[in-house]
């Protein structure tokens, strides 16, 4: 069986173009730095800071700097973060399926320029680790849209089957599998890596 293209997904920004517009300015548009591997998508030159409620020991924010608006833009706003990056912020992230953000944690984001701030009454999740395949692709693995897997991922000294993988189907989609930055770390998944289904 063919083996799947592990990426390590870092935290980052997806916004609506009302949303941009009112951080960046009328009819701002997202300059692409580097194409991603799924069709269209890109990580945008547009870096934004997220912002999470005062901290009562310091009593001040919680500021995460720099995080990078991925393209194109969206009919919803959605923050992707990891477990860690949501205690960092002191919020509740749940661990979502991405677009599942309603009654998720709300988050701020901050223009560092100009110090626009839209506050988002929900929208920021942990992305559950998840697969993106086309239909060709699931009618090879013998998998389904909204299957759940286990997958062996063969990271140096750190092997590790994740569970509570999620297969997504699309026409519009490319082979791999995404985890967060925590669980990249977990099983030491660094560089080029690809991971297996397992049963």
């Amino acid at each position: 069986m063919k083996k799947i293209l592990v990426e390590t997904s870092a935290r980052h920004i997806h916004l609506t173009q009302e949303t941009l517009d009112e951080l960046m300015g009328k009819h701002y548009e997202l300059e692409v730095r580097k194409p991603l591997s799924q069709p269209g998508q890109f990580v945008s030159n547009t870096r934004l800071d997220l912002v999470g409620p005062i901290n009562p020991k310091t009593g001040k924010e919680r500021v995460i700097k720099g995080v990078s608006i991925l393209g194109p833009v969206r009919k919803a706003n959605q923050v992707e973060v990891s477990a860690t990056d949501a205690r960092t912020l002191g919020v509740s992230a749940p661990v979502r399926e991405s677009g599942d953000t309603a009654g998720s944690a709300a988050i701020a984001i901050v223009n560092p320029e100009t110090g626009i701030r839209v506050d988002l009454k929900e929208g920021c999740i942990v992305a559950k680790r998840h697969i993106h395949m086309t239909p060709a692709d699931a009618e090879e693995f013998g998998v389904s849209n909204g299957e759940i897997v286990k997958v062996l991922v063969p990271g140096e000294g750190r092997k590790t089957i994740f569970d509570d993988v999620v297969i997504r189907v699309s026409d519009k989609f490319s082979l791999a599998m995404h985890i967060d930055t925590d669980e990249s770390n977990a099983a030491n998944a660094a560089g080029l890596i690809y991971g297996e289904i397992v049963k």
